[in-house]
C-alpha cells in the first residue's frame, strides 16, 4: 500500500481527482452566485475548498482595485454583537451602520461588505458561496443580524430562494451536458454494437448460473432489443429486467432471471475485486483487472511474444489461438485469461491451433501472476466497431441525450445503495480517485468529469438537511404551507443532516481503508 503512495499512478489518479472536483465545486457554487446577485443578495465569501481560520489565498475588490493576500487570517463580516439577547438568552447581532463601516481604515476589508471576497482555503474538500442572512455550514442563527435586512438571502420571496438554492444542481447539470457535448464533437462516437459480435458473447459465472452459455446471442430483454453490451447491464442488472430471449444456435430459448440478479452481482464484483486486492498486496506490481460480467465473445489470438517468457518456452508464436489450458476448453479471450488466473505458480499445458492444426504444449510453469507474457489481439479487431463524427450542432442533441441517459440510469441503481451488497460497495475519495486512469487521458477525463458532475446534482438534490435538497424541500413547504421555518429550526435540521452526511463519508472511506487491509 505504502509503495503505492509513491508511484506515479496514484499522483495522477490524484492530480484527475482534485482538479475534477475543484472544477466541478466551482460551477456548483457559481450556480448559487449567479441567482444570489440577481435577486441582489450580498455574497460575502466565495471559496474554493474550506478555509478554518486562515486562507491559503483571498482577494477582494477594493476601490476599484483587486487586494490580494497569503495565508492570511479570514476576515470577520462586517457585524457588530449587541448587548441585548434572544427569548433562549441568545446575544443578538446587528449589521455595521454606514457610519462604523466609513470609521474603519481605507484596507480594512469590512468596510466594503457589498463586494465580493474571493479565496482558495486550505482544507481540500468541497467549497462554499457565502450568502449574506442564510443559516448554513458557514453561519449560525445566531451570528445573523437580529433586523432582517433588503440584502440578505432570508429576505427574498420564496420562489427566489428556490432559485438561488437550485441553482448549484442546475449548474452541474449543464456543466455535464456541455462536457459530453464537447466530447461528442471533439471524439465523436463510436459503438459497438451486438449485431458486430459475429461469434455471440462471452457471459461471466454469474450469468453461467442464470442459464446462459458462451456465444448464446441475446435477441431481445422482457420484449425490448438491446443494441450494445451497455443495455444488457442497463436493463438485467440495473432496471432488474428478467425475461431474457437468447439465440442458441438455431434454437430460440427463453431465460428467466433471478429476482435479484443486480444484488447477486454486486456479492460477485465484490468477492473479486477482494481477490484482486491480495494478489495487489502480494505483488506491488500486479495490475488489478475489473470484473467482466458480459462481454462480446472473441478468441484468444497471440499478436506478439515476448522474449523468454511463458509463452515462448511452450513454443507459440504470433496468429495462435488458444483453445484450452490444462485440458479445459478455452474459447474466448476471458475464458483463457479466467483459467491462467485460477493456475498461479503452477505447471500447465496450452493448447492452440496453427494453420489449422491443433498443437498440446509440454507443460510450462506460469508464474504467480498468471500471465503468459504475449499481447493478444484485442477484440476490436473481431468485433467491428462504427464509428461516427459530427458537426457542431449535431453534436449538441447527441451530447443532451448522454447526459440524460446517464442520469436516469444512475436514478435508476441508487436503488442498489440500500441493500447490504450495495452498502458494502460504496467507496469514498479513493474509489472516486481509482476511476480516472493511470494515466492522463484528455477523453477519459472528461468523460469522468461529466459522470461526476451528474452524480453531484443528484446527490445534492437529495432532501437531506444540510444539501442543497434539504433547503429546497424546506423551501417548497414554506411555499405549500405559507409559513417559513425559523432560522434556529434550519440551523438545527443543518446540524442533523451534517452529521447524516458526515457519517456517510466516514462510512465510505472506511470502506476504502478496509479494503486494502482486508
Amino acid at each position: 500500500m505504502f509503495l503505492f503512495l509513491f508511484s506515479t499512478s496514484f499522483w495522477i489518479k490524484a492530480a484527475q481527482l482534485i482538479l475534477s472536483l475543484s472544477i466541478l465545486v466551482m460551477v456548483h457554487e457559481f450556480g448559487h452566485y449567479f441567482f444570489a446577485r440577481l435577486f441582489k443578495v450580498r455574497v460575502e465569501k466565495f471559496y474554493l475548498f474550506f478555509n478554518p481560520n486562515f486562507s491559503l489565498v483571498r482577494l477582494k475588490k477594493i476601490n476599484g482595485k483587486w487586494q490580494i493576500k497569503w495565508l492570511a487570517p479570514n476576515v470577520e463580516p462586517s457585524m457588530v454583537l449587541t448587548d441585548t439577547r434572544d427569548e433562549k438568552g441568545n446575544p443578538l447581532y446587528r449589521p455595521m451602520t454606514q457610519a462604523e463601516l466609513q470609521a474603519l481604515p481605507d484596507d480594512d476589508w469590512r468596510k466594503y461588505p457589498d463586494n465580493t471576497e474571493w479565496g482558495v482555503g486550505w482544507v481540500p474538500f468541497g467549497g462554499y458561496c457565502s450568502m449574506a442572512g442564510m443559516v448554513d455550514e458557514t453561519q449560525s442563527a445566531q451570528n445573523l443580524s437580529s433586523e432582517m435586512q433588503e440584502w440578505e438571502f432570508r429576505s427574498k420571496k420564496a420562489w427566489q430562494r428556490f432559485l438561488i438554492i437550485i441553482g448549484g444542481v442546475l449548474v452541474n447539470f449543464i456543466t455535464a451536458l456541455v462536457i459530453f457535448c464537447g466530447i461528442t464533437f471533439h471524439w465523436g462516437t463510436a459503438d459497438l454494437p451486438l449485431k458486430n459480435a459475429t461469434e455471440g458473447l462471452y457471459f461471466s459465472d454469474l450469468l453461467l448460473q442464470e442459464g446462459f452459455q458462451q456465444q448464446d446471442k441475446i435477441v431481445s430483454i422482457d420484449d425490448q432489443t438491446p443494441t450494445n453490451v451497455a443495455d444488457i447491464l442497463q436493463w438485467m442488472i440495473i432496471e432488474g429486467k428478467r425475461n431474457v430471449q437468447v439465440l442458441r444456435g438455431e434454437d430460440t430459448i427463453l431465460l428467466t432471471m433471478s429476482e435479484k440478479l443486480g444484488n447477486k452481482y454486486l456479492t460477485f464484483q465484490n468477492d473479486f475485486d477482494k481477490k484482486e486486492r491480495e494478489k495487489a498486496r502480494n505483488d506491488n506490481t500486479y495490475q488489478k483487472k475489473r470484473y467482466v460480467l458480459v462481454s462480446e465473445f472473441f478468441p484468444f489470438v497471440v499478436d506478439s511474444v515476448l522474449t523468454g517468457g511463458v509463452a515462448e518456452q511452450a513454443g507459440l508464436q504470433k496468429a495462435d489461438k488458444i483453445i484450452a489450458i490444462n485440458d479445459v476448453q478455452t474459447g474466448s479471450y476471458y475464458e483463457v485469461t479466467n483459467q491462467l488466473q485460477a493456475h498461479p505458480c503452477e505447471n500447465i499445458t496450452i493448447t492452440y491451433l496453427r494453420n489449422g492444426d491443433t498443437i498440446v504444449s509440454e507443460k510450462v510453469f506460469l508464474g504467480d501472476q498468471g500471465l503468459l507474457s504475449v499481447f493478444a489481439k484485442n477484440k476490436y479487431e473481431f468485433c467491428k466497431i462504427e464509428p461516427k463524427k459530427y458537426t457542431f450542432f449535431e453534436a449538441i442533441p447527441v451530447g443532451i441525450k448522454q447526459g440524460v441517459d446517464l442520469l436516469k440510469s444512475y436514478v435508476k441503481q441508487f436503488r442498489l445503495v440500500f441493500s447490504k451488497e450495495g452498502a458494502q460497495s460504496l467507496g469514498g475519495f479513493g474509489a472516486i480517485g481509482n476511476m480516472f486512469g493511470a494515466i492522463w487521458d484528455w477523453y477519459s477525463f472528461w468523460y469522468m468529469t461529466a459522470f461526476l458532475s451528474i452524480i453531484l446534482a443528484f446527490m445534492n438534490i437529495i432532501p437531506i438537511p444540510a444539501l442543497d435538497g434539504g433547503y429546497i424541500f424546506f423551501i417548497l413547504i414554506e411555499m405549500i404551507t405559507g409559513k417559513k421555518p425559523s432560522d434556529k429550526f434550519l440551523e438545527k435540521a443543518n446540524t442533523v443532516g451534517f452529521i447524516i452526511l458526515l457519517a456517510l463519508v466516514v462510512f465510505a472511506n472506511l470502506n476504502d481503508i478496509l479494503k486494502i487491509f482486508m
